[in-house]
């Protein structure tokens, strides 16, 4: 759970400073902003940022599922070999 809120908070405050940095070129150069293409620009460019700034918590995340994946899948093979048992020896 702790990656997930790592990596979640991390691309918002990544947003947040694309959005601030986007804002703050194109405020001073036309006066004034479309804020939907602000905000467009923003998550683009915040999106291509993630991708390269945010591999390490990425991978940290991915293997966090992975391995919960992994547990719960044994968990139900387990359960099934215990109802296959329990159903040759009826």
């Amino acid at each position: 759970m702790k990656e997930f809120v790592v990596y979640t908070g991390l691309r918002i405050l990544l947003f947040v400073a694309a959005l601030g940095i986007v804002l703050g070129i194109w405020v001073p150069l036309a006066g004034e902003a479309n804020l939907l293409w602000a905000f467009v620009i923003a998550l683009v460019v915040s999106g291509v940022g993630s991708y390269f700034l945010l591999n390490g918590p990425r991978e940290a995340l991915a293997q966090r599922v992975d391995a919960r994946a992994r547990a719960a899948t044994s968990r139900f093979e387990e359960m099934r070999a215990k109802e296959d048992r329990e159903e040759e020896g009826a």
